[in-house]
């Protein structure tokens, strides 16, 4: 990696030859100025307003502008040749803990690279030392033409540094929070703790940028002839919280579905149901089923009145087979009847034929 300021740094006695590298890089997609018409690029000339013509870069210089318009000229050795120990030099001045440190004064961080073999010694020194002591240290250095605060801390076996704001460049936040008094109930803020929880940790590495590559996407999809504009997908507007309740339920019972349940502390979270009044048109519609009990009588009857129409058609089916059944033994009966007195008068003239006297016949 290329430095782009090199010095040393100071810690007590010790000097330290380093050099300043970069430690972040900006992956944003930057775009170009055009004219919309023809989609010629508009560029920005760097003209001098004496004469009026373009200044090259290597021309341009430094000056501070005075209250009624002359310019001073400043170079780059007048900056160089300040009376000041921060000209090449990162001075350390203070070993505090990291946690009193606002994270609101970070700013731009850079890794400090040991610059020569002499150098390594007491670099070690002074990262083993940080290591130990679990301090971070506060320093002074001079870059980009200013005086700058410095925090210097062991990140794996580097020692980086964050530039930090001068105290008195953080900005006081007044009127930015709530004016109105507002209470937090206990059970509110037990649900806060478990939807906290349930969220859990994230890896910082898998984290990325959608929208930079959904850019890229629809840039590659223009190049190369085949984008298609899609309509943007519309996000619900946010509403006014009628149950904070019930939403912060619902957000633990969210956030545990998409983790796969697993989402520690607690056992499920029941919704509290937000009461709405329902239209005349709606409950005329449909029965009210209120509770358990209502919804069991109505079962109740149904079972009733499944039973009675059973009960009907049981008897119907008995009374048809009933009715059978006679007709069957009255036809039985009187075929019985006929055939008795049939034999019957059949036995009497058999009987009659016996008594009568025979009659002989004449010589």
């Amino acid at each position: 990696m290329r430095s782009i300021w090199n010095g040393a740094i100071s810690f007590g006695l010790v000097s330290i030859p380093i050099k300043l590298v970069n430690a972040t890089e900006s992956h944003s997609i930057s775009f170009r100025q055009i004219h919309v018409t023809d989609g010629g690029r508009v560029r920005y000339r760097k003209v001098c307003e004496l004469d009026g013509e373009e200044v090259p870069s290597d021309e341009i210089g430094k000056g501070y502008e005075e209250a009624d318009g002359s310019i001073v000229p400043i170079t780059d050795e007048d900056l160089a040749q300040l009376p000041i120990a921060t000209a090449k030099t990162i001075e350390i001045v203070s070993f505090v803990p990291a946690d009193e440190i606002d994270p609101l004064q970070m700013d731009s961080a850079y890794y400090l690279a040991a610059n020569g073999a002499t150098a390594a010694k007491p670099y070690t020194l002074l990262r083993e030392a940080l290591k130990r002591s679990r301090k971070v240290a506060i320093a002074k250095f001079a870059l980009r033409g200013r005086e700058r605060l410095g925090m210097l801390r062991v990140v794996d076996d580097v020692i980086a540094m964050h530039g930090l704001l001068w105290p008195d460049e953080i900005r006081v936040p007044e009127g930015v929070a709530p004016e109105a008094s507002v209470s937090v109930r206990e059970a509110e803020l037990d649900l806060a703790d478990a939807l906290m929880a349930t969220l859990g940790e994230v890896e910082m590495s898998s984290l990325h940028d959608d929208y930079r590559e959904a850019v890229e996407a629809m840039i590659a999809a223009k190049a190369g002839g085949a984008f298609e504009p899609s309509e943007a997908v519309a996000q619900p507007a946010g509403g006014q919280v009628i149950d904070l309740m019930a939403a912060l339920e619902s957000s633990v019972r969210a956030a545990r579905a998409s983790r796969g349940g697993d989402g520690g502390g607690g056992g499920e979270a029941e919704v509290t149901p937000i009461r709405r009044k329902a239209s005349a048109s709606a409950a005329a519609a449909s029965p009210k089923a209120v509770g358990g009990k209502k919804s069991t009588a109505a079962g109740g009857r149904g079972g009733a009145a499944k039973k009675t129409a059973s009960a009907k058609s049981t008897s119907k089916a008995t009374a048809s087979k009933s009715a059978t059944k006679k007709a069957a033994s009255g036809k039985k009966s009187t075929t019985s009847t006929s055939t008795s007195a049939s034999a019957a008068a059949k036995k009497a003239a058999g009987a009659a034929k016996k008594a009568a006297p025979r009659k002989r016949s004449s010589a």
